[in-house]
């Protein structure tokens, strides 16, 4: 009996993937490349405001914009932050974005779940409905929102005009009104993918409408809710519109009119102008990066279900 003592063949190594690496596919590669193309020219006005805002208008004048720079500082930010009286426009917005953010999630999902967990008639007419307020243009209502405030009594407590125009309220009310019927689209789709038998043993067990509403449905939407959180506070944050047309006072106008402040008569400094415009973001940048992996996680909800 004999044995055979031949060697075993060398594995066969791939000479782009090479050993213990999986084989690069050339379409990935192009889908990577084209990834990165469009997100450099998203992110390209943005990195160059904040090179702008970190030279001298002088500088720029003379060599442009794309130049190499000679002198680099902060001192513009210092300048737009104190020139416009920034930190007053600051909490101007943050008193409108805050609660129309709150209350738009607060409508929306109770209308979603009334929709989804509750046996209700006209429940698909309804969603259709609020879906539709989406497709009205802002602009065609502007002029009866501004009689219909005018006429709005408040009490002195709530605004120092004593109706509903020149206040916080009239630019909250018109921004909950518009952004809850896309928040009730998609948080009554996320709604439709959760299991059923959880709702059906709350209610085994005795719990009311708002038990399975507040501790039970509103936890499993998390992402969802966290997702449009960051889209909500985005939008109504950096609107200027409805601020422009309900509020008389500059005073209580939001941080997007701070940068008119920075404007000359004459002369514009649009390095000083870049400054201010970062400025200006970095609210939302911030509240990006605190709810970035509930964001992320509610961007691919469905995505493996099914």
């Amino acid at each position: 009996m004999t044995t055979d003592i031949r060697p075993a063949p060398a594995p066969v190594v791939h000479p782009v993937a090479g050993p213990g690496r999986p084989r690069v596919r050339p379409g990935r590669l192009g889908l990577h490349a084209f990834l990165m193309t469009v997100s450099l020219a998203f992110l390209a006005p943005l990195l160059l405001a904040v090179y702008a805002s970190l030279r001298p208008y002088e500088e720029t004048a003379e060599y442009g914009y794309f130049s190499l720079p000679r002198h680099l500082s902060f001192d513009y930010y210092r300048q737009a932050f104190v020139d416009s009286g920034m930190s007053k426009y600051f909490l101007n917005s943050i008193l409108i974005a805050v609660p129309g953010v709150l209350l738009t999630l607060f409508l929306a999902s109770f209308v979603a779940f009334s929709v989804t967990r509750l046996k209700m008639r006209g429940g698909l007419v309804l969603l259709m409905v609020f879906t539709a307020g989406n497709l009205l243009p802002q602009q065609v209502i502007v002029t009866p929102l501004y009689v219909l405030f005018t006429k709005i009594d408040l009490p002195y407590w709530m605004s120092d005009s004593m109706t509903m125009y020149d206040s916080y309220w009239a630019v909250i009310a018109v921004q909950v009104a518009f952004q809850v019927g896309f928040c009730v689209f998609v948080l009554a789709n996320f709604m439709r993918t959760l299991p059923i038998e959880i709702i059906e043993a709350a209610v085994v067990d005795g719990a009311g409408v708002w038990t399975r509403y507040w501790r039970i449905t509103l936890p499993l939407c998390r992402p969802a809710l966290a997702a449009l959180a960051t889209l909500q506070f985005t939008w109504m944050y950096n609107d200027f519109l409805w601020a422009l047309v309900f509020i008389s006072d500059g005073d209580k106008l939001p941080v997007t009119s701070a940068l008119n402040n920075l404007r000359g008569q004459f002369f514009t400094d649009y390095n000083l102008l870049a400054a201010g415009s970062v400025l200006v973001a970095l609210p939302t940048v911030l509240v990006f990066l605190l709810l970035q992996r509930h964001f992320i996680a509610g961007l691919t909800l469905g995505a493996s279900k099914g």
